[in-house]
């Protein structure tokens, strides 16, 4: 047995060295996060490796956005499945909006009455959906030519301002899908546009058609989790149909496995469902993704 390694922090200390003390601590969820980070680091360097990303929660109100948007420009995840509120988030901001600090015990009273809306410790300026509303308005005859939702996504990508999530899929012509996008502010404006009699011709069974051609046709596979919900469920599916199963895995959720629901189910559990691979690396680690994950992608740059 090898024995657990004191972390000792020293002055001027790297994150990949704080890291790398983590790993030699070898327990708990230190432990597990240093994992990750090797086994992220093993994805990237394989070239033959194609990384499926969903990302659930509150990410972007969280001030996860550029992290998200720099891994998405390095080109170390090549499909991204991601929830309509995130995408709302991350349009809201393309339109001048921005979130603040705020926090859990605020009176919602009064909040409601100033115009902001509560994410658990961050506001979101309720204006969010009148500017969201006019630009879906003033684009929608483009809009309404997509034929998919990540056509229409890229579509989005395109008319956003540089710095979005929606831009770098775009840019980088990186799949991105959100099965649920109707449950979303952007799901609200659309159909606020057909509820006046416009059309639109999206077809939201077409991405399956896609993601899986895209698992199907990978010689590898590795999935990473930021929180459950419908992307974690929309990636794992697809790889239930692959004929290779994911190789790779990491998972950061603070969901519980014993409710039964995806968000807290272990990745081990995908084995029986014939979604991941037997012999896979892979690791959950139960830490607060605003935590976790400037953590993990700040030792990957120091690697890579």
């Amino acid at each position: 047995m090898m024995e657990v390694n004191h972390i000792k922090v020293k002055k001027d200390m790297k994150v990949n060295e704080l890291v790398k003390a983590m790993k030699d601590s070898g327990v708990l969820q230190a432990g597990k996060l240093s994992l990750a980070v090797d086994i992220l680091d093993e994805i990237i360097k394989d070239k033959e490796c194609k990384l499926f990303c969903g990302i659930a929660g509150a990410l972007v109100p969280g001030g996860m956005k550029q992290i998200i948007i720099d891994m998405l420009n390095d080109k170390w995840i090549d499909v991204l499945v991601i929830t309509g509120a995130n995408l709302t988030h991350d349009l809201g901001e393309s339109l001048g909006h921005k979130h603040y600090q705020g926090n859990e015990k605020m009176d919602d009273k009064e909040l409601k009455n100033k115009g902001y809306d509560r994410i658990y410790n961050s506001l979101m300026p309720n204006d969010i959906y009148s500017s969201l509303e006019a630009f879906i308005k003033n684009n929608f005859d483009e809009l309404s030519k997509c034929t998919t939702i990540k056509e229409f996504l890229w579509k989005l990508g395109e008319k956003a301002s540089e710095n979005t999530i929606v831009h770098a899929c775009y840019k980088n012509k990186i799949p991105i899908f959100c099965p649920a996008i109707a449950d979303s502010g952007i799901g609200l404006m659309i159909w606020g546009q057909i509820s006046q009699g416009k059309k639109i011709d999206v077809n939201a069974f077409e991405d399956l058609k896609e993601i899986l051609d895209i698992a199907w046709t990978s010689k590898k596979a590795g999935v990473f989790y930021l929180g459950g919900g419908v992307p974690k469920n929309y990636i794992q599916q697809a790889m239930q149909l692959a004929p290779n199963k994911a190789v790779y895995g990491v998972q950061i959720t603070l969901a519980n496995e014993f409710s039964g629901g995806s968000s807290g189910a272990p990745l081990r559990e995908g084995i029986s469902w014939d979604k991941m691979n037997e012999k896979a690396k892979f690791v959950d680690v139960n830490v607060e993704v605003s935590v976790a994950l400037p953590l993990i992608v700040a030792a990957l740059k120091d690697k890579n």
